[in-house]
């Protein structure tokens, strides 16, 4: 997968790739689909819900700029994925479901996995995690309607978020930068994500 899906379509940044390497994909989907896990595509995971494509996991986290010491935030929990290959990275990932089931079951997985440098949260994503602000890089993981302001003001000097904005049909992959310069941003192409839902975001 590595190596063919990812590393042949431009990711080169090696902690990323390392990353992707060591996280086993099948494990954050069903039984049924496991077969499937590492082909690049997204699948279901209960809830309307998916697993993004291993590609454009890859793409976020490379864009993101991530380094060791760094505390990320991830918008959507889902599978879980996105997070644990975080973890592979950076010091410290906070990561936020507002769907119970998915919450708590990825919750268990981490611990399985002893990913205990993921912290997780069950509330409305789209509002960030202030207590816990400033961040590194932020990460979102569902298609949202604008920019959350809010999740650039959690961002750190030198922070860097990374979006999926838009509707179902049309979404663009952006990249925020936030600098003593102001706030830059920067469209890494299209893409497709489920909604965005929340206070931020697309109403329920």
């Amino acid at each position: 997968m590595v190596n063919k899906q990812i590393e042949a379509r431009g990711i080169h940044d090696p902690n990323v790739l390392l990353a992707m390497g060591r996280v086993p994909r099948h494990l954050f989907v069903s039984e049924a689909l496991m077969d499937q896990a590492y082909g690049d595509f997204p699948l279901p995971i209960g809830d309307q819900q998916t697993i993004s494509q291993p590609y454009i996991v890859a793409e976020m986290t490379q864009a993101l700029e991530l380094k060791h010491e760094d505390r990320v935030l991830e918008i959507g929990t889902g599978s879980g994925y996105q997070a644990a290959v975080l973890a592979e990275i950076v010091f410290r990932v906070y990561t936020i479901e507002r769907l119970h089931s998915l919450f708590i079951k990825t919750r268990r997985l981490f611990d399985s996995l002893r990913y205990y440098n993921i912290v997780t949260r069950y509330t409305d994503g789209t509002t960030g995690w202030k207590d816990e602000s400033p961040f590194d890089a932020i990460i979102v993981t569902a298609g949202a309607p604008s920019i959350p302001k809010i999740l650039i003001e959690q961002l750190a000097p030198g922070g860097r978020m990374v979006v999926p904005v838009g509707d179902r049909y049309s979404q663009e992959l952006i990249k925020i930068t936030k600098d003593e310069k102001g706030v830059r941003e920067t469209n890494l192409g299209g893409c497709r994500f489920v909604k965005l839902v929340g206070e931020h975001g697309w109403k329920a």
